[in-house]
């Protein structure tokens, strides 16, 4: 029970990420030179809230949502390099550091959620 609401913590910082994501084109304010990679960046911060809050509400049977967060997190890292066209660093920084952030929570999740399974 206790490393479930482990999990559903880790979730929980999955939701902020993605809210963040979300509002980071008009936070870090290259909505206006990158409008392609702050569509990019909307939609997959709602994603990403959205399957953080179905994995907080059910963590011991959130296992295969944990790889879809950890795609997600990986395409947040590579999108202003694929998406964008010649990113400023602000626009790369934030990006990297929130998908790095994503995929450490998918992992971190993941890990909890083997260990609750082993024993």
């Amino acid at each position: 029970m206790l490393q479930t609401r482990g999990v559903a913590a880790v979730e929980e910082l999955v939701i902020l990420a993605g809210i963040y994501a979300a509002i980071s084109a008009w936070t870090v304010h290259f909505s206006a030179t990158q409008p392609a990679l702050a569509i990019s960046n909307l939609v997959v911060g709602i994603s990403l809230a959205v399957l953080g809050l179905c994995m907080s509400m059910a963590p011991e049977r959130s296992q295969d949502l944990n790889f879809v967060v950890l795609l997600m997190g990986a395409w947040l890292i590579v999108a202003p390099w694929v998406v964008g066209s010649s990113p400023d660093t602000g626009t790369i920084l934030s990006n990297v550091i929130t998908g790095a952030c994503v995929c450490l929570f998918s992992l971190t999740a993941g890990g909890l959620l083997m260990t609750k399974r082993r024993t």
